[in-house]
């Protein structure tokens, strides 16, 4: 087995444990997983840096989304990254941003790219069409919000 063949091979084993442990929802587990925790949303244009940050983009999205979690479509390797195709889902159970929950559930596709120095994770830069997860929520126009008195 070649070194680059080893350094894939780590690098994805590195980035299966963090998208499982995403779903496991064990986010010390997660944020272990990095050299230092880095996430960029490229939509909102939102970076969280550092496990203080980190941690509470955790503690907020899975407080609006409990059941949030991420299903693998395919994986491919860079040179200084892992790049993942993913569809994301959960359901809007509590606020977001002052956004009152619908209580409607969302399946996005993504692309996930898992940034690399050597061996070491150091950044997760999610691409996404964030007017997807917005229609299915209710929020812009397709789907209507559910009548929570229903």
């Amino acid at each position: 087995m070649t070194t680059t063949e080893t350094l894939r091979e780590t690098r994805e084993a590195l980035v299966r444990e963090h998208m499982e442990s995403e779903n496991r929802h064990e986010f010390d587990v997660t944020i272990a997983t990095f050299e230092h925790p880095r996430y960029e949303l490229i939509a909102s244009g939102e970076v969280f840096d550092g496990q203080e940050e980190v941690a509470e983009y955790f503690a907020r999205t899975r407080g609006a989304f409990p059941d949030q979690r991420n299903e693998i479509i395919s994986m491919r390797h860079a040179d200084d990254a892992v790049i993942v195709e993913l569809n994301l889902l959960g359901t809007h159970l509590g606020e977001l941003y002052g956004i009152p929950a619908t209580g409607l559930s969302f399946s996005c596709r993504m692309l996930a790219m898992f940034l690399f120095e050597d061996d070491r994770l150091v950044c997760e830069r999610v691409y996404f069409n964030v007017a997807t997860i917005m229609s299915q929520l209710g929020l812009f126009g397709g789907a209507q919000a559910a009548d929570p008195g229903a």
